[in-house]
């Protein structure tokens, strides 16, 4: 019998967490890393989390492999516990697992297995030689960030490393390498390591063979293997991806309470868990995802008819095309800004909760004016690609007219988290490409009606935050290890319209005309302004 989360009892839901009719999603963001348990219909049942922040270390953003480790058995310890504390009993198994992670960047492994140079996150943005070249020899944008604009990179700066490896890989395909001993990938993770062929669900060919044609071109060049034999396999979503190993078990459970044994599901990157939080892998549908980076996904119907650099072309963890706009930067400057207001209330003898801070903070952008007073905000702690910056300076800029207000600094942070996103979806749109739904997630939408509204003002279209939004990418990952038992039956969205959306409550938010008004008089003086933030990078050289 299935047990409904929402509606059993305590008894009964610590039967289904004994029993293990539950599914464990594990996510590793870019600040976070978080679990998520769900019952039978996706009601979380316990969540786990871990703090971590990655290194700038020889000019590379990156983290450590020890880190990675540490911090997943923290997480996991926490979601037990979690558990334990909830229902009162310490969950021993469960019945699917999954592992995502950001996307993209670069871990590469010689023939034993041994990582071969630091890991190179999404964030690192040194690829520009190897990402310009790749996007017109293979007439597909190829952003910074991919994978194989890292391995590219690596081979025209003749890195001694290059020649020994024997495997490539994302965050979350390592962490499953080592949970499971399987060398594979969900197909969404695998479009943001190399372009993937919609037709077969599987990496581009011809593109690839034009690839080792190139670097076996190169005279005197490193010898790289085929890339094809360096790639994980590619799975889609509902597809078998193993079992949790003996040393599996161990690496994410010391306490050795968490058995082997338990099937995995393909690992996936955090823009497919993104889509399936939100129930946006269908045609015309889409989602916005707000963390460390800001990225909106759009299902196409059709392939993009021209190449552009603003748009990475991926695919839902089911395969189908997705239009990427992806930015490098998203909350952490408005957050960073949280923090120094939580400390003001605190000297002033009123300290808060962080998130009652950011709370109070973002609805106090609802009384700042439409267009911001004339303030200036970008948040570009890194570059940012689509504005051609290879370095960020966070900024806030003002005139002797602006009008410097508590509700017009915040409005003017969120509008800057926004802005370099607007300025993709408008070459979306300028594609024909449609939209009827637009789903938000993140914690930035946990403080209902102003993120989500302001929103609809940068994108021009209704945003709609579903209950399950704020849970993110972990419930994702989760929800994609549940749909392993139902993939024969099911394609995925048919499985989350009807057994894990059904019922699901959606508030809507359309654009407001007053917001979208001042939001274009805004953009305007942001795209203007982007001569100031390119001097400010010359002037601070780099002293961060």
């Amino acid at each position: 019998m299935t047990v409904d989360p929402h509606r059993a009892t305590d008894e009964d839901l610590a039967t289904v967490v004994a029993e293990g009719r539950t599914s464990l999603g594990i996510e590793l963001g870019s600040t976070r890393i978080k679990a998520c348990l769900v019952g039978p219909d996706g009601a979380t049942l316990a969540t786990g989390s871990h703090d971590w922040e990655n290194q700038l270390v020889d000019k590379v953003w990156t983290y450590s492999l020890d880190a990675v480790w540490a911090g997943l058995q923290e997480c996991v310890a926490s979601l037990l516990a979690d558990a334990e504390r909830r229902h009162g009993v310490r969950p021993t198994t469960v019945g699917a697992l999954g592992v995502s992670a950001m996307m993209h960047g670069y871990l590469a492994f010689d023939a034993d297995g041994e990582l071969l140079a630091p890991f190179r996150t999404w964030r690192n943005t040194t690829t520009g030689p190897a990402a310009s070249e790749l996007t017109a020899l293979l007439g597909f944008n190829i952003p910074l960030r991919w994978s194989v604009a890292h391995l590219y990179q690596a081979v025209l700066d003749e890195e001694e490393h290059v020649p020994r490896i024997r495997h490539l890989t994302t965050l979350a395909g390592y962490v499953h390498w080592r949970l499971t001993g399987r060398q594979v990938l969900g197909v969404g993770d695998a479009s943001g390591m190399f372009p993937v062929d919609p037709a077969t669900r599987a990496y581009d060919a011809g593109m690839l063979a034009r690839f080792d044609a190139l670097v076996a071109g190169r005279p005197g060049g490193p010898a790289v293997p085929p890339l094809a034999d360096l790639l994980p396999e590619v799975l889609v979503a509902g597809r078998p991806a193993g079992e949790l190993t003996p040393e599996g078990a161990a690496l994410l459970d010391p306490t050795g309470t968490l058995r082997p044994g338990i099937p995995l599901c393909p690992p996936e990157g955090d823009a497919g868990t993104g889509m399936v939080a939100t129930n946006a892998v269908a045609p015309r549908t889409g989602n916005v995802s707000v963390g460390t980076s800001i990225f909106a996904m759009v299902v196409l119907e059709k392939p993009l008819e021209r190449v552009h650099h603003e748009l990475d072309v991926v695919t839902t963890p089911a395969g189908d095309l997705v239009a990427m706009v992806h930015c490098n930067n998203g909350a952490s400057e408005l957050g960073a800004w949280a923090e120094v207001f939580g400390r003001f209330a605190a000297v002033l003898g009123h300290p808060a909760e962080p998130d009652a801070v950011f709370g109070a903070l973002l609805r106090e952008a609802l009384e700042g004016d439409a267009d911001g007073g004339g303030l200036l905000a970008y948040n570009y702690l890194s570059g940012e690609p689509i504005t051609g910056l290879t370095e960020g300076r966070p900024l806030l800029v003002r005139t002797p007219g602006s009008r410097l207000t508590l509700g017009n600094v915040v409005r003017t942070q969120v509008y800057g988290a926004f802005g370099t996103l607007s300025l993709g979806m408008r070459v979306l749109a300028a594609e024909g490409v449609e939209i009827d739904a637009l789903f938000a997630h993140g914690g930035m939408f946990r403080t209902a009606g102003v993120a989500q509204r302001l929103l609809a003002a940068a994108v021009g279209a209704p945003v709609a935050v579903a209950t399950t939004a704020s849970e993110g990418g972990p419930w994702g990952m989760a929800v994609l290890a549940s749909y392993l038992h139902a993939a024969d039956e099911l394609d995925l969205g048919a499985y989350l319209g009807t057994r894990v959306f059904a019922d699901a409550a959606v508030d809507v938010a359309a654009p407001d005309p007053g917001d979208v008004a001042g939001f274009a008089t805004y953009l305007e003086r942001y795209e203007a302004g982007l001569a100031i933030e390119r001097a400010a990078v010359e002037a601070t050289g780099h002293h961060g």
